[in-house]
């Protein structure tokens, strides 16, 4: 830093006006786990507050310091003063899967928060070994996978477990939420910028919160201000404490090893959106490492875990525009900065009692849009009905969530409700289980199918079969009224056999078009 030129500055101004966006994307993401895992897994503040966010925090400030460093090296080693740094924090996706897929269910299965806990770290050392190793092998996965198999996938969990949710609660209550979307959905549609330039995310939550806060005379909202003196008091330093011990035991129980079809998609969609987000810097001038890049972004989800974080840290969607605002590397250390201060003081309490969740929602629910998107408009236009094909299980894994959520709440089991239900609920389960690789095998043998690739399609239904044979999808059981897996050697016969099915069609098609060409047949567009 002492030999630093003025061409290789670690702040800049518009530091500030990055710091803001990222800061701010970041801190929902807290204000979410909080939520999340106090109302729908139990756990005490003490775990939250004492364990999980400090452990987030030194993910998130060993990836913002390692980007920063990189970013800074870039300018001198190029000469270059407009380079910026790799927009990196909590993964969003990770967060929604994690909790309602691994944690959530486990919790509602024992009703112990500390072991759900437990189970989330293993989740989420899964997925950083998932992420280090890819790191190596990003490219092969990017090139054998098709992006619509990738992409559909996490467009369905956006769409469902992300946006969805967040809709009906900007619905609830319009008068808080409905401003901060329509000053989001103006910003970032528009590509227009307010005055003073200050972010539309800031600007969202400050006129939600306002809003908020002036609803309590009128006995509207879910403001308290008594809560606001009890949250000052729960300020106080909360050290990273390494829990080791913790995890170690998660890998030792047999619960860990049950997620794992919800672990290996998720770990590889972090590493191909990664790798993604790496790309689209490059596209805007400022080329990093990608194997180094992704590489400490496992680490730091790694790490993360060691200190007691459930949720993976990614490399952000959205260089470019951090790009545009004249951010550098100042931002990303601003951002380590303010996490450390929330997270290491204590003072989440303190955001939750001041902050609606109401007045953030929209960044969220902004965020499932903008995969959704994305997965139609980064894959060819003709692989559209597979990005399609990718998000039916996904639905159907949000549908049996709702409704498992009901038939508890009523007292009831899932087999006593399924008689009066207008649908065959045994198909819904059967998607749910497994359903992340269910939506990227179809969507995938689509992809194949639309290119006349028979032999690919194939393969990938004999996947299928395999998976579906040892209960990894589609298998289940019914435990004490509840759905739980079922592995073992098959387990799901009639899944396996119509999958063998299927790829003896496809491979038997395919010989048999060799033999007698269609030259005039025109493929999908």
């Amino acid at each position: 830093m002492t030999n630093s030129s003025p061409k290789s500055r670690w702040f800049v101004p518009q530091d500030l006006d990055g710091f803001f966006g990222l800061a701010i994307d970041n801190l929902v993401q807290l204000i979410v786990i909080v939520n999340l895992c106090a109302t729908v897994c139990g756990m005490p503040d003490s775990l939250i507050y004492g364990r999980i966010l400090p452990g987030t925090a030194v993910a998130v400030i060993l990836g913002n310091l390692f980007y920063s460093w990189q970013a800074k090296r870039l300018m001198e080693k190029t000469g270059r003063e407009d380079v910026t740094a790799l927009p990196y924090g909590i993964n969003t996706p990770s967060v929604f899967a994690y909790v309602f897929l691994v944690i959530a269910p486990v919790y509602a299965k024992t009703q112990d928060a500390e072991l759900a806990w437990k189970v989330g770290l293993a989740a989420c050392v899964g997925s950083g070994i998932i992420e280090f190793i890819g790191s190596f092998f990003a490219e092969w996965i990017r090139k054998h996978t098709p992006r619509a198999a990738l992409l559909s996938t996490l467009a369905g969990i956006a769409i469902t477990f992300i946006a969805m949710d967040f809709a009906l609660k900007i619905f609830a209550l319009p008068l808080i939420a409905f401003l901060p979307l329509g000053i989001l959905l103006l910003q970032y549609l528009t590509g227009l910028r307010y005055p003073f330039g200050i972010p539309g995310g800031l600007l969202a939550v400050i006129v939600g919160t306002l809003i908020a806060w002036l609803g309590v005379p009128f006995g509207y909202g879910p403001m308290d201000p008594t809560g606001i003196g009890s949250a000052v008091r729960e300020i106080q330093l909360r050290i990273p404490d390494l829990s080791v011990g913790s995890l170690l035991q998660s890998l030792s129980t047999q619960e860990s090893y049950a997620f794992f079809s919800i672990i290996l998609p998720m770990g590889l969609f972090n590493v191909v959106g990664s790798l993604q987000n790496i790309e689209s810097a490059e596209a805007a001038g400022d080329r990093y490492s990608a194997t180094s890049s992704l590489a400490v972004n496992g680490i730091g989800t790694l790490v993360g875990a060691a200190f007691g974080s459930c949720f993976p840290t990614t490399i952000y969607i959205g260089h470019p525009g951090w790009k545009r605002m004249g951010a550098r590397a100042g931002y990303s250390i601003y951002n380590a900065v303010f996490i450390a201060a929330v997270c290491f003081l204590g003072a989440m309490p303190l955001v939750l009692a001041l902050i609606p969740l109401e007045a953030a929602v929209a960044i969220l629910l902004w965020i499932g849009i903008i995969i959704t998107a994305q997965a139609f408009q980064t894959t060819p236009k003709e692989h559209a009905p597979a990005v399609a094909v990718g998000l039916f299980p996904s639905v159907a894994a949000w549908g049996f969530l709702m409704i498992s959520g009901a038939a508890i709440g009523a007292g009831k089991s899932l087999e006593e409700i399924a008689p009066a239900l207008s649908f065959p609920l045994a198909g819904m389960i059967a998607l749910n289980q497994g359903f992340i690789l269910t939506c990227m095998i179809w969507s995938a043998v689509t992809v194949a199918l639309i290119e006349r690739r028979f032999t690919a399609a194939s393969v990938w239904m004999v996947v299928a079969a395999a998976l579906s044979s040892i209960g990894i999808l589609h298998a289940y059981q019914f435990e004490a009224g509840s759905v739980v897996n079922h592995f073992g050697i098959w387990v799901a016969p009639e899944f396996t056999i119509s999958y063998l099915l299927l790829a003896g069609l496809f491979l038997g098609f395919g010989a048999w078009l060799e033999k007698h060409p269609q030259p005039n047949a025109e493929p999908f567009e």
